[in-house]
């Protein structure tokens, strides 16, 4: 068994709290363990502040991207103890632990080599010069410069690796130390990426520390200049965005939280097309991808009236034939839950659905005799007027059909009674239907994807989260924004208006020589 250590203040702590196990979610072996509850936050913010603070603002961006890219070598120097340990602490079968380790490496990569790119920059620059006198000689513009404060994050279980890579990334790279707090079902493959970072050198000293356990008093401590960017439940989102001190003090938010995701099929699509096939397919992912354990997993799979039954019969047919079981077994597709508490919420769900909806496949009832496992699950709601299936995400494998009249007003009526969505994806071959749905859409979604015949063959599916686009949403999705290439960097810098004689303003430009 393995005692989870905390990294903070330039070592391990092992804690003398109150013991917490952590299982293997497939046999219920206990296999590891978190002492925490006696760390000092408000020295571990100190030496943050005292030591990772002055150490990024020393750098360029591009001294800081390469110091991204050396995190990402080291990690993908462990890939593949990185995956088994996946396999092991999270449940995910190897190609599901690809999913998070892979992305972890990816978004580092990526966010290396936009910060490679920006060189000596020490600030980014936010649109052009504007006169704002009788002539340019009084101008302004507005400039991005690295706070200096200390970011903090709060992530999700799901993901342990790349939850925590694609925050810590864009922190890392504006220039803000990070503060990593672990979802505790995972927090073994998180505590090994910080073994690795830690054993690697990669980054200076105070710009990396990791929490295990109960974050105590530490958001009591944070300031004016420090962030706080969380991933989890919107309950607990709510609890946070009011705790007094961030009020009191204005401590910038960022909040990903829950999202009835939908993936909207279009009349004009024919049954037999590449586009019908892909929306079989995508959503067939979703549900088992990650056991459904993820934020960007489709729950509302919104089909016009007269087609409900063949997109019911294909996904029956595709779920089917899916394995659930133990994940070493490179024949299983879909994994157990993370842990005893997901188990039992998301048979709560199921539960609730099964009461207004009928069951085409699956349920609650258990697959095995020991593990959180939870066949992948498929309801038909009645009509669009189901209202369980708009309040609730059930965080597993389980999606619900929903018939509407095919239009798109219809359709974004739907999306809209889910209160806010990280991702909604629309089927459709006719590109005026594609533009007008995503017109009413966008309000209540941070992203669109469009599915037709001529990207079917090269399109990445739409659960999958990319460093160069936006994740986040609004309402129930928690209200945040983060990633989108170098806009996830606008979060930890300071927006900042100068106003003065023009040839001084023009010493902010690009290929001004750094100060």
């Amino acid at each position: 068994m393995q005692i989870i250590k905390s990294f903070v203040c330039g070592g391990w702590h092992e804690g003398k709290g109150t013991p917490i196990a952590v299982f293997n979610p497939a046999t219920e072996e206990k296999i590891g363990e978190i002492r925490a509850g006696d760390t000092d936050m408000k020295a571990v913010l100190a030496y943050a502040r005292s030591r990772g603070v002055p150490a990024l603002s020393s750098m360029t961006f591009g001294e800081r991207g390469e110091l991204l890219k050396a995190v990402a070598v080291a990690l993908h120097a462990k890939r593949d103890e990185l995956l088994d340990l996946s396999i092991r602490c999270a449940g995910t079968p190897r190609g599901d632990a690809k999913f998070d380790v892979d992305g972890a490496i990816g978004t580092l990569t990526a966010y290396a080599s936009w910060g490679i790119a920006l060189g000596s920059r020490r600030w980014l620059l936010d649109g052009e010069i504007e006169t704002l006198g009788r002539s340019p000689r009084f101008s302004g513009r507005h400039v991005l410069m690295p706070r200096r404060g200390v970011a903090v994050h709060i992530n999700a279980f799901n993901f342990p690796a790349w939850n925590m890579m694609e925050k810590a990334a864009c922190a890392l790279l504006a220039g803000a130390p990070v503060i990593e707090k672990p979802g505790t079902p995972t927090a073994m493959l998180a505590a090994r990426i910080c073994e690795i970072i830690v054993e690697a050198g990669c980054l200076p000293d105070g710009a990396w520390q990791f929490i295990v356990g109960p974050t105590g008093d530490l958001l009591d401590h944070l300031d004016e200049q420090d962030s706080l960017a969380f991933t989890g439940s919107s309950g607990t989102a709510a609890i946070l965005r009011g705790h007094p001190n961030l009020v009191r003090r204005n401590v910038r938010v960022n909040m990903e939280a829950d999202s009835l995701n939908t993936a909207i099929l279009f009349p004009d699509v024919d049954p037999e097309s590449p586009t019908f096939a892909m929306y079989v397919s995508n959503v067939a992912l979703d549900i088992t991808q990650k056991s459904g354990q993820k934020c960007t997993a489709v729950r509302r799979i919104v089909v016009p009236a007269d087609r409900v039954g063949v997109v019911r019969e294909r996904l029956v047919a595709a779920l089917s034939e899916v394995k659930v079981g133990d994940p070493s077994d490179s024949a299983v597709r879909v994994g157990p839950l993370a842990s005893a508490s997901q188990l039992a919420d998301v048979r709560a769900g199921i539960a609730r659905l099964a009461a207004s909806c009928e069951t085409a496949v699956g349920g609650a009832a258990p697959v095995a005799p020991t593990g959180y496992f939870v066949a992948p699950t498929l309801f038909v709601a009645p009509s669009p007027e189901t209202s369980v299936v708009h309040e609730h995400e059930v965080f597993g494998p389980v999606a619900t059909i929903v018939p509407f009249d095919g239009s798109v007003a219809e359709a974004s009526r739907i999306v809209a009674l889910g209160k806010g969505a990280l991702v909604t994806s629309i089927y459709t071959n006719d590109a005026a239907v594609a533009l007008a749905a995503t017109a009413e859409i966008a309000p209540w979604t941070g992203r669109v994807w469009i599915g037709s015949d001529r990207m079917a063959e090269q399109q990445l599916p739409p659960g999958m989260v990319l460093p160069a686009s936006i994740h986040g949403g609004p309402g129930r999705a928690g209200g945040g924004e983060e990633l989108g290439g170098l806009r996830g960097l606008a979060f930890h810098l300071q927006r900042t208006a100068v106003q003065g004689f023009k040839g001084v303003l023009e010493g902010f430009a690009p290929d001004a020589p750094a100060s």
